[in-house]
């Protein structure tokens, strides 16, 4: 490739990035953002499509070996200005989480040889509702397409790759007694509201164990950990009836999964007469090895490009962890940005780093299509 295809190239992918950035996309709200993304795909020979969930679906090559590469268009609510300052900084919503990762998949497969497309199908997926409980967009696709490789597409740094996600369960608990004199004995509802999350808490400590992780996942330890968050707490009356509620956030280690969690804590409220608990947002906690075609070809690009291979796992949830038990297969996600960064005020990507994660994962794909035997 010559100095001035390279830069014609760099140009085009970020132009992709700016323009996507720049249309809104909450989640439930794809429509445009994908119709854009459709557009871009097509006019550079993938096969496309908007499918029934609303997701972007461009692919390239005729291999029988399928590589998907799984990001999404929707974002959180924000609206942050978008702009791309004197540094080179690109400041907008989505533009880490995950607009950033997508486009670099859109643009290395974009990039991509003829020979590589020979051997291998490369399928991009911008998908829907990934920001919310629903994750339409990676339920849809799953039943959809076989491949043979994953890759996620969320910031890792463009020398991280992410193997796993812990996962989630969301406690949604409710208090509600008799009204009565406050001179009087007895608890109110929100006493009792209080004393089950006192209970959730306590527990989530007790049943953590020590380990060691990198320094995404927030501190030593944290991916084996139980983590709980008090994300929403009220409390109202009518004169009559008392009524506290609340909403626990679990964030769950591998081996422990959401149904073993809510098990957990129901016997944990079960002597609360007045508490009634019912859970939400059940997902499985994932962890893929680290040794495989995949990250092989990502860990020889990396190093290839100046970079240090970083394994990492975090403590958030992913698609991954919607696709992991329909696709056992190598998998990982990938992605320029900061991930700290996510759902900030402050969401911003250096274009710079951009650039190099489209070199990085395009010469990873060559690499990958070079290593699959022939016949898949």
């Amino acid at each position: 490739m010559t100095a001035e295809s390279h830069t014609d190239a760099q140009r085009d992918a970020r132009e992709l990035l700016i323009g996507a950035v720049s249309v809104p996309s909450l989640s439930g709200q794809e429509g445009a953002v994908a119709e854009y993304l459709r557009g871009w795909m097509e006019a550079r020979g993938f096969a496309v499509q908007v499918d029934e969930a609303g997701n972007a679906v461009g692919a390239r090559g005729n291999g029988p070996y399928t590589v998907a590469l799984l990001g999404h268009m929707d974002t959180v609510p924000g609206d942050i200005a978008v702009r791309v300052d004197e540094l080179g900084v690109l400041h907008g919503r989505g533009s880490v989480d995950a607009k950033g990762p997508l486009c670099t998949f859109m643009a290395a497969v974009a990039a991509l040889p003829t020979e590589t497309l020979d051997h291998v199908q490369f399928v991009v997926i911008g998908a829907t509702e990934e920001e919310a409980p629903s994750s339409r967009g990676a339920r849809h696709i799953v039943g959809a397409l076989q491949p043979d490789a994953v890759l996620i597409g969320e910031p890792s740094g463009w020398q991280g790759l992410t193997l796993g996600y812990k996962g989630r369960l969301v406690a949604q608990v409710r208090a509600e007694k008799d009204n009565f004199h406050t001179a009087g004995e007895g608890s109110s509802a929100a006493d009792d509201l209080t004393e089950a999350w006192f209970r959730v808490r306590a527990w989530a400590v007790g049943a953590s164990s020590p380990g060691a992780e990198g320094p995404e996942t927030g501190g030593p330890g944290i991916f084996d950990a139980v983590q709980a968050t008090l994300q929403h707490v009220s409390s109202a009356g009518d004169g009559l009836t008392q009524r506290a509620e609340a909403s626990i956030g679990l964030r769950l280690p591998p081996r422990l999964s959401p149904q073993d969690a809510e098990r957990e804590l129901q016997g944990l409220l079960a002597d609360l007469p007045s508490v009634s608990v019912a859970f939400v947002g059940h997902e499985t906690a994932v962890r893929h090895p680290k040794d495989n075609l995949l990250t092989r070809a990502m860990r020889v690009a990396i190093r290839a490009h100046g970079g240090t291979p970083v394994f990492k796992v975090k403590t958030g949830t992913s698609d991954m962890n919607v696709v992991a038990p329909h696709w056992p297969v190598p998998t990982l996600a990938y992605g320029p940005g900061d991930s700290a960064l996510d759902h900030t005020p402050d969401e911003r990507l250096e274009l710079a780093e951009y650039d190099r994660a489209v070199l990085v994962l395009t010469d990873a794909l060559t690499r990958l299509a070079a290593m699959v035997p022939h016949g898949g």
